[in-house]
Formats: C-alpha cells, sequence, structure tokens
C-alpha cells in the first residue's frame, strides 16, 4: 500500500505562504496602530477633548489608559482575547478657561452629563477605528509595492490573496478581541492614581484634597470631575450599592500605633469589622504595644476586631502572651485563640475563619514550606466537615494555597498588596512600621514637603465589601505615603469588581448590619461520621454540625465579649509539640 504525499517543495510553498501572511498581517496591525499614533482623532466633551491612539505598549492589554499631570486614570476590563490597548491623552479645551473668569467654579458644575462621556468614547473609538482599518491597508499596499517593485514578472493572483488574507488578519483579529472586550459587562477594575486617587469620596480620609483643588486650580477640579464621571459609567451599579457588610483588611503593623488613622478609616468608611492578619508587634514582646497605647487604641475603634497572629507576635512556638493580652479587649475576636482551637466569627452574616501563624520572631528554620503545609493541614482536620467561610484568614501566603473556602482568601507578611484569583494579599500598613523604615537625607534644592520624609514599604490597606447576598461587591485597594512626616496622601487607589475576585455564594443568603456578630468554636465531624451522613444525605454539610455545640452568642458589634470567643479553656501547648 503507498501513500501519496505531497512533494516537498509543495510543502515549503504552503509553509512559505502561510508565513508570508503571518508577516503582512503583522506588519499591516503595526502600520494601523503607528498611524493612529501619528496621527491620533480627536473625541469631546464640553469641557475636555482627548487625543485617542492605540497603545504600542503590550502591558497596556485590554486597558483604556488616561495620562494626566495629576495622575493617571485607568479602566481595565477582562475579554477572551488580549485587546489593543487604547491611549487617550486629556487637555482641558481652551474655551472652559473663560469659566475661571468668572469666579469659582465647583466640581458639580464641570461634571459632565450623564451618557456624555460614553457617547463621546463611542465616537472616538469608532473614528479610530477607521483610522486603524485606513493604516493597515496603506502599510499593505506600500509593503506588496516595494515588494513588486523591480519584477519583469508579477504574480497578482497570489499577491492579492496573501495581501487580501493578511488584512483580514490584521483588522478582524484586533478588531474582534476590542468588541469583545470593551463592555460593560467586562469591567474588571477602575484605577486613579496620585492625587485622582481620591475620587471616589474618600478625601477626608486623609485630607480634604478635592478642597484644596478648588482652592488652587479648576484644572484640577475638571480632572476630578472627569475621573468621577468615568467611574460613575463604568463602574457596575452593583458594585456602587450600598454593601452588606465592609471590612477593612490590615496587615503588618509592627508595633507603630496608627490605630488613630484605622478609627478615622472605620467611620468615613461605615467599616462593619477590622481584620488584621498579623505581626502587630516587631520582637513578639507584648509590652511594645502596651508602650505605644495600641491595645487601648483598638478597644475604641468601636467595631469587631479579628485578629490572627503573625510571625513576630510571638518568643517561641508557644508563647501565646499577645493572643492573652488581646483576648482582655472586648471588641477583639481571635480566630484560633490558642493553638489547635478554632473560631468561626459571623459577622453581618459573613463567615470568617483562619488560623495564626506558629512561626516565632527570630525563627531560623530550613523549611518554613513544610511549617505552613503542616499549619494548613492541622486547620483543614480541625474544621473537616464545616461550611466552607466566606472568608480565611492567615498570615502567611503559603499556609492558604491548599486550603478551600467558599469566597476569599486574605493574608500579609509580604508587605506589599498583591490580588492573585481569591487571594488578596494585603500591604503593610504601616510601611512595615518604624524599625523597617530608614531617613531620607535632606539635600540642597529638595521639596519641602517630602525633605527629611521617613521611608520604606509602601503603606497600604484594602476595603472588602460584600453585598447584601453574602456576595463580594468589591475589592477596593489603597496605597498612600507621607504618612509618618504627618501629610498623608494618596498615590493609588483600585477599585475591583467583586466577581472577578470570588465566585457567587449559594443562593438564598442574606448578609448586613442587623445580623450582628457571633461566634462559636468549630468542632469537626469525625470523618467516619462524616461519610455516613454524605451516604445518607449530601445536603447535610451545607449546615454545621451545630447539635455538638452551644448556641452561638450574638453580640454588640462593638463590643465583643472575649469569653464568646473562649468557648473552651485556654490551653497553653504542650512543651516540645510541634510549631
Amino acid at each position: 500500500m503507498t501513500r501519496s504525499t505531497a512533494p516537498p517543495r509543495a510543502w515549503a510553498g504552503r509553509l512559505r505562504a502561510v508565513l508570508t501572511v503571518l508577516v503582512l498581517a503583522v506588519v499591516g496591525y503595526a502600520g494601523g496602530m503607528a498611524t493612529t499614533n501619528l496621527w491620533p482623532i480627536t473625541t469631546e466633551t464640553d469641557n475636555f477633548s482627548a487625543a485617542v491612539r492605540v497603545s504600542p505598549s503590550p502591558f497596556q492589554a485590554n486597558v483604556v489608559h488616561t495620562p494626566t499631570v495629576f495622575g493617571d486614570i485607568d479602566l481595565h476590563f477582562a475579554g477572551p482575547l488580549p485587546a489593543p490597548g487604547i491611549e487617550a491623552r486629556l487637555q482641558v479645551k481652551e474655551e472652559i478657561t473663560d469659566l475661571f473668569t468668572r469666579g469659582r467654579v465647583d466640581v458639580d458644575a464641570l461634571t459632565p452629563q450623564e451618557g456624555e462621556v460614553r457617547e463621546a468614547m463611542n465616537s472616538g473609538l469608532r473614528n479610530l477605528a477607521l483610522k486603524f482599518v485606513g493604516g493597515v491597508l496603506v502599510t499593505q499596499a506600500a509593503v506588496v509595492g516595494l515588494w513588486l517593485l523591480g519584477r519583469s514578472h508579477l504574480p497578482w493572483r497570489r499577491s492579492a490573496t496573501a495581501v487580501g488574507v493578511a488584512t483580514v488578519l490584521a483588522v478582524t483579529v484586533p478588531s474582534l478581541a476590542a468588541i469583545t472586550t470593551y463592555r460593560a459587562t467586562n469591567f474588571a477594575a477602575f484605577e486613579a492614581t496620585s492625587l485622582l486617587g481620591t475620587v471616589r469620596g474618600s478625601g477626608g480620609m486623609f485630607t480634604d484634597i478635592q478642597g484644596q483643588a478648588q482652592r488652587a486650580t479648576p484644572y484640577v477640579q475638571n480632572l476630578l470631575a472627569l475621573s468621577d464621571a468615568l467611574q460613575n459609567e463604568f463602574v457596575p451599579a452593583e458594585t456602587a450599592a450600598d454593601p452588606g457588610a465592609r471590612f477593612l483588611l490590615i496587615s503588618d503593623v509592627h508595633g507603630m500605633n496608627y490605630y488613630p488613622l484605622v478609627q478615622q478609616i472605620v467611620e468615613d468608611e461605615e467599616i462593619t469589622a477590622v481584620i488584621d492578619t498579623g505581626d502587630m508587634l516587631n520582637f513578639g514582646r507584648v509590652q511594645e504595644g502596651e508602650l505605644a497605647g495600641m491595645y487601648s487604641a483598638i478597644a475604641d475603634l468601636g467595631v469587631p476586631y479579628v485578629f490572627v497572629r503573625g510571625n513576630h507576635d510571638a518568643l517561641n512556638a508557644t508563647d501565646e502572651s499577645l493572643l492573652r493580652r488581646l483576648e482582655q479587649i472586648p471588641n477583639v475576636i481571635l480566630l484560633e485563640p490558642t493553638a489547635g482551637q478554632y473560631v468561626e466569627a459571623d459577622v453581618a452574616g459573613v463567615r470568617i475563619e483562619g488560623f495564626n501563624d506558629w512561626r516565632y520572631f527570630a525563627e531560623v528554620n530550613d523549611d518554613f514550606g513544610a511549617q505552613q503545609a503542616a499549619a494548613a493541614e492541622r486547620f483543614a482536620e480541625g474544621t473537616q466537615g464545616w461550611p466552607l467561610p466566606d472568608v480565611l484568614v492567615s498570615h502567611q501566603p503559603y499556609a492558604l494555597r491548599p486550603l478551600d473556602t467558599g469566597g476569599v482568601k486574605v493574608n500579609g507578611h509580604m508587605h506589599a498588596p498583591d490580588l492573585d484569583g481569591n487571594r488578596i494579599q494585603v500591604g503593610t500598613f504601616t510601611g512595615g512600621g518604624l524599625v523597617n523604615h530608614f531617613q531620607v537625607p535632606e539635600t540642597t534644592g529638595e521639596d519641602e514637603e517630602t525633605a527629611g520624609e521617613l521611608v520604606g514599604q509602601p503603606y497600604a490597606f484594602d476595603i472588602l465589601a460584600f453585598g447584601t447576598d453574602c456576595s463580594v461587591q468589591s475589592l477596593t485597594r489603597y496605597t498612600y505615603r507621607n504618612l509618618v512626616s504627618g501629610r498623608p496622601q494618596f498615590d493609588n487607589v483600585t477599585v475591583i469588581n467583586g466577581n472577578r475576585v470570588a465566585a457567587d455564594p449559594e443562593e438564598g443568603r442574606t448578609c448586613g448590619a442587623d445580623l450582628g456578630v457571633s461566634t462559636q468554636e468549630i468542632v469537626p465531624v469525625p470523618e467516619e461520621e462524616l461519610s455516613q451522613e454524605v451516604d445518607d444525605d449530601p445536603a447535610v454539610l451545607l449546615e454545621p454540625p451545630v447539635a455538638d455545640l452551644q448556641e452561638p452568642a450574638v453580640v454588640d458589634p462593638a463590643v465583643v465579649d472575649p469569653a464568646v470567643v473562649d468557648q473552651a479553656p485556654a490551653t497553653a501547648r504542650p512543651a516540645g509539640a510541634a510549631p
């Protein structure tokens, strides 16, 4: 039996044709992009004009990037294909300077009308697409013309086919990606940097920057108004709706009493509870917090303070001094009040669980990964058969990786904010504490506002909002600076759509402040009993095994009785037990 094969030359010719089409498509795309950058289109609202182009940066895929001298505005989208980034360079119209001569102009007067921003963007994108297609065609024609120049034999049919296919690819692929990506349903995050990061209505949290802007320059007012309008236009309604619960996520305080700032955030942002992922201290000594006045400041917050221990919060593997001190504070909830005892906190209907980092200050260990895996395994065994929490908290990110959760995981330790799937890594609230800062020397000509500032890790915190259906509504991330010198200023505010962080919870749940706060000790279900229950009724895992528990105590959100948390006697770990 013989098998027919094409001659090698035929395959080589086909491969050459495919490569030619791909090269022409890439060249055409580059030509279209270059055309929009050399001759950008202009779109306008009443107060602004913007030069719009296709971004040449691959790092801005799926992003509408708007740079300004007062900060950048970025709209992030998530689509099935990586769409070309779009850059819009804003300018305040010259005509609007007439308004400035008439006296004070407030932000409301300059805010774009409803639909004005969307209409301008749609018009701009249509014109941008036409210019891009024109650039592709001109580039293809130029390349093919040079290719055929001087040839005695002109293979018109083959050339026309190659150019046609390449043009279709260069136009349809990025166009299809853009059409399927830049939709309101695919909105992922709104990000504003520097001064524009204050438009979310949190200006009073640090300083009234918007008020300062009104006194300083109307140009800043305009940019604030436009940033606010963009956020209102694209942030989904469910993300901006009144939440069922709002949690302030902080970590790695490292001995600095910034709790007056925490209290201000709690009041300004109507926070339901604070979640601290550990490293409250530097050297594992409770006296650090006493000297700094941290414990009394926590008691004054007026909301529950949920805590897990970090690796700087103990002197040795069995040291629970900080836990014993914190349990004396009425509003503190310890998720692992003593080794191996786990507590579920129900705050406004949101279920929160977590476990301590049983490392300690200055510990020497050749395999921290194995230690964290053991901590995760202990937690899994100690919560066997219990419903998955909405928020699972631990100091170390590695310990959270093998564990499941019904919502999000929250960790600190790394001193840098991050988001990995449903794992929220909280940055350091105090820049890592005073011992992690260094002094910037004052130099001749240095700005007096920043001269001598103590600098270290970026300051950061997050606000996690849950909807009334107990779904993750939004994650708002803040970074800021100049806190030590007393001139705090936002660097970045990012609002992330909750459906990009966690899946929807089971139906029928309700969350809200009227549900209050309750805690109960988690009692694992024996494996043989769990197997029998699953065989009898798989739905049994949907409810906690409350038959073996005390009735959960419901308390005022502002005062959480530590006795509620420690439902079993606190016992020290036996000497020599595994960390």
